[in-house]
């Protein structure tokens, strides 16, 4: 063997238990933008696939905590480059 040993089971992270309080965490963190999908999964002890999913199900039913008074709109001049950006609040 070489000088360098590599410990094997330090490599293996170790297997997190998917409770609804960790994955109700992630969605929240996702829906914030604090966390990403990949960090989401690992917290929950899901994949992304099966994160990605339950977090589809959280957006359809999760109510929206901000407050859209009017959308942005594209200026009505023909200009299709340039747009409007209008005011936006959020509700805290």
């Amino acid at each position: 063997m070489g000088l360098l040993k590599i410990d094997k089971s330090k490599l293996v992270e170790e297997k997190v238990k998917t409770t609804p309080q960790n994955v109700k965490e992630a969605n929240e963190a996702l829906f914030c933008a604090t966390m990403n999908l990949p960090t989401a999964a690992k917290h929950c002890g899901m994949t992304q696939k099966e994160m990605k999913l339950t977090f589809w199900e959280f957006l359809k039913y999760h109510p929206c905590d901000y407050e859209s008074e009017e959308l942005p709109s594209i200026n009505k001049g023909g200009n299709t480059d340039t747009y409007e950006v209008k005011k936006v609040s959020i509700r805290t």
